[in-house]
């Protein structure tokens, strides 16, 4: 009586044992691909850019004869975060938006300010400064960014914008001043496509800022 007892319960379990395991794979598979979902689209979903690696060569033949103080450059205040910003001219140009899943690595300003740094001290036979440096220096430039966006004329055109202004200093009297305006068309109306207009129209002003200060800096 007592193995009539217990033959039923072991044919329950045995039954039990496939349905077990079977639910089992079946999740185990489920969170594979749920992991294997989540992972490359949290990583693809999202950019950052920076203006790439910067140069550490000299120019040949240096444009620039003089110290120089180069002061951090300001932008108005709806700048003053890491937003890639675009304005739809053919809707309302006076909308700048930001790309919800691209964005700088710091504020356009640092990032402009640095690269023109940069291109002035390669461009520069003797030492450019930042005012942290505490030295003194035959010129002062301070730099004023204006725009820094993509414009799109149309769904599927847009170009990059870039406009700053300058001052020339010395012995505290303003030498002379100069606004700027690049454009670049942008390869792609996406964020990408911003991006690499952007950094083409930044570099374009770097070189129109260096063949204006060359002309002003003179002894």
């Amino acid at each position: 009586m007592l193995r009539a007892t217990l033959l039923p319960s072991v044919a329950v379990r045995a039954a039990l044992l496939p349905s077990v395991a079977v639910r089992a794979a079946l999740l185990l598979s489920l969170a594979v691909l749920a992991a294997c979902a989540i992972g490359p689209q949290a990583r693809d979903g999202f950019a950052s850019y920076d203006f790439g690696l910067p140069r550490a060569d000299k120019e040949a033949n240096p444009r620039l004869q003089h110290d120089l103080v180069v002061a951090a450059l300001t932008a108005p205040a709806w700048m003053d975060n890491t937003g890639i910003y675009y304005r739809l001219a053919y809707r309302d140009a006076t909308r700048p938006q930001a790309y919800a899943q691209s964005r700088w690595v710091m504020p356009p300003a640092a990032l402009l300010g640095q690269s023109l740094r940069a291109s002035i001290a390669r461009a520069n036979k003797a030492a450019v400064f930042t005012p942290a440096d505490g030295a003194r220096a035959d010129y002062t430039l301070r730099l004023e960014l204006e725009e820094f966006s993509q414009v799109f004329d149309a769904a599927d055109k847009s170009r990059a914008v870039v406009r700053l202004r300058a001052s020339l200093i010395r012995n505290r009297g303003v030498v002379a001043q100069q606004a700027f305006s690049i454009e670049r068309a942008s390869a792609t109306p996406d964020a990408e496509g911003g991006v690499r207009a952007l950094i083409a129209a930044s570099d374009e002003a770097g070189n129109a800022l260096i063949d204006w200060l060359a002309a002003n800096m003179k002894k």
